[in-house]
């Protein structure tokens, strides 16, 4: 007689539990204890007592999500955006600002004592408004075969699928007001199956779009686009592929700083938190302590954001920076503001910098503002010209923390440390450190 049997189902037993939570990291995740190891808590607030659904359980560490809140933080908001929930672009919505930054810097004084072995104190926060504060946003654009219909939002948080947005509350209330306009305008175009992405800006002469496009525009469409542009006052650019750029209509955008005037285009790097950079700038001039006799190297310096206003006030300043086309842009705006003071290079800082023309200058100050890898390759440099002070700008604690460990072993002192509240409701740490030789 045969004999059938059915493949045994893997049954996967949800584990539901009740903690309390201690702590909030960095990311604005809560952390409670599970059989003597860390539990991270998506939706959890310290001081809360959550039921929570275990989601993934590692030898040192567990995840997990919040099922039920059984007692109420008096930290916890409620988000001012719809789509909160859904999109991946902020995490911290529910978390109430002060909140934020104390789980922040808690988190980066932590990492940098554990690194370095020293006492690290935050010693203060700069922070601007919560909630439209941010000037650059680019949005997804997806055509939806089933609904027959354009979709325009943000990634959902850990996913690839789509959130169709119809506001944004940390963007500057400029660009939010573009949102449904835009949507509408783009849907109405023949072109609305091959779109890519939209990238709004808001520059100090007014609003601007890239509009990516997959297949050339037709007339009617380009009409569409330039009425649209005409009616909300908004500089138009199209992007047929990644390397072109068509400006259609407006101005070349610029913004101010310091009192000085920085032209840039589109697709150009610039802080997105207006506000935050205008105290960033400040300070590090303040912490630098700058002198007319001053010699200053800006490495990492982008189209010049830190060194136009370094240069109005020493005797030189020299800016480094990798792209080509930014340090481009930097001489361009320095002879704009008539700063005949400074001279931009470019060099990859990852790689040797001892044969660069600008290597063998005498510099007493040095600013350095990397990306997420940081900066190890030019820190052994720095080391050898021995500047009196060093200040450090971050947007990445590991690497942050990384550098100051060799800079510290070179004979400097940490002398302050200052949280950059640049991304709120994200859980982007930025910061800004200040080094002087002993």
């Amino acid at each position: 007689m045969a004999q059938f049997y059915s493949a045994k189902r893997r049954v996967t037993t949800r584990q539901i539990m009740t903690v309390t939570v201690n702590d909030l990291d960095g990311s604005g995740q809560g952390v409670s204890r599970l059989n003597g190891k860390a539990l991270f808590i998506n939706g959890a607030l310290p001081g809360e007592q959550v039921e929570v659904e275990i989601v993934e359980d590692k030898r040192s560490w567990a995840r997990a999500k919040t099922t039920r809140i059984l007692s109420t933080s008096p930290e916890r908001v409620k988000p001012q955006c719809p789509h909160y929930h859904q999109c991946g672009g902020c995490q911290q919505q529910h978390v109430s600002s002060a909140l934020q930054q104390r789980s922040k810097a808690n988190a980066l004084s932590h990492l940098l004592h554990q690194q370095t072995g020293q006492q690290v104190t935050v010693d203060s926060i700069l922070a601007g408004e919560s909630y439209g504060y941010r000037r650059r946003a680019r949005l997804s654009l997806n055509y939806h075969q089933r609904s027959q219909k354009l979709q325009m939002g943000f990634r959902q948080a850990g996913s690839s699928e789509l959130v169709a947005i119809t506001q944004c509350p940390i963007l500057k209330p400029e660009l939010n007001a573009l949102i449904q306009p835009l949507h509408q305008a783009l849907s109405s175009l023949q072109a609305v199956r091959r779109l890519g992405h939209v990238e709004l800006v808001l520059a100090d002469n007014g609003p601007l779009l890239v509009l990516r496009h997959l297949d050339p525009l037709s007339a009617a469409d380009r009409r569409k686009l330039e009425q649209f542009s005409h009616d909300r006052q908004v500089a138009l650019f199209l992007a047929p592929d990644s390397e072109t750029l068509e400006q259609v209509k407006g101005e070349k955008p610029f913004y101010r700083l310091d009192g000085l005037t920085l032209t840039f285009s589109p697709r150009d790097f610039i802080q997105i938190n207006g506000e935050l950079n205008q105290q960033m700038v400040a300070q590090a001039i303040d912490w630098l302590d700058l002198q007319p006799q001053d010699r200053v190297l800006d490495l990492f310096c982008g189209m010049g954001n830190f060194t136009l206003p370094l240069g109005k006030r020493v005797e030189n300043v020299t800016g480094v920076e990798g792209v080509a086309a930014l340090a481009q842009k930097g001489a361009y705006n320095a002879t704009q503001n008539n700063l005949n003071n400074i001279a931009f290079f470019q060099h990859n800082l990852e790689e040797d910098v001892s044969g660069q023309p600008w290597a063998a200058e005498g510099f007493n100050k040095v600013l350095l503002d990397p990306a997420r890898a940081g900066a190890a390759g030019v820190i052994p440099h720095i080391i050898k010209l021995a500047p009196q002070c060093v200040v450090y700008v971050s947007c990445n604690p590991t690497t942050l923390a990384r550098d100051s460990q060799i800079l510290l072993a070179s004979g400097y002192q940490l002398e302050r440390v200052t949280l950059l509240d640049m991304f709120p409701h994200t859980g982007h740490v930025e910061s800004m450190v200040l080094f002087s030789r002993k």
